[in-house]
């Protein structure tokens, strides 16, 4: 069924073996640099709130006579950068625009080069490959069988 010669598979897109698995190598890239696009989302509002507690501090540090500490956030914590002198935003901001925005075009790229642009080949062929081998459709979910099989009444 699978080759590696540079002839299309059986796969009814008219891709090879190869092609499939780079194209379904570079999707799930994508997807796990997006992961850790949400990641640095998810940093940038940690790092916000916990500047914004600081603040709270610096002004009750303040009103308890504690005019030193108070300064210390007010002139070197608040106004500091999460990484260098740069905000989270920043980072947040630059990632998108530089790295995530180039992997997501040379991604789309690729798709549009070798499969028209199809997104999830590599599932679309297992999904029906499976659905070709059930005997009947008792995999669909519609319907009464659905409920029943979900343990639901419509």
């Amino acid at each position: 069924m699978s080759r590696t010669d540079g002839e299309p598979t059986d796969g009814g897109d008219g891709l090879t073996e190869p092609e499939r698995a780079a194209l379904h190598d570079l999707e799930l890239g994508l997807e796990h640099v997006r992961r850790g696009y949400g990641a640095l989302v998810t940093f940038h509002h940690q790092i916000g709130r916990g500047m914004d507690r600081f603040d709270d501090a610096r002004a009750r540090l303040r009103e308890a006579g504690h005019d030193d500490l108070a300064d210390r956030l007010r002139d070197e914590v608040l106004p500091a950068g999460a990484v260098g002198d740069r905000w989270s935003y920043e980072l947040v901001a630059d990632f998108r625009r530089e790295f995530l925005a180039d992997v997501t075009a040379m991604e789309a790229d690729a798709r549009e080069a070798l499969a028209e642009g199809g997104h999830h080949l590599t599932e679309r062929r297992q999904q029906a490959r499976w659905r070709d081998r059930a005997e009947g459709e008792a995999w669909r979910v519609d319907g009464e069988k659905g409920a029943e099989r979900r343990g639901t009444e419509d």
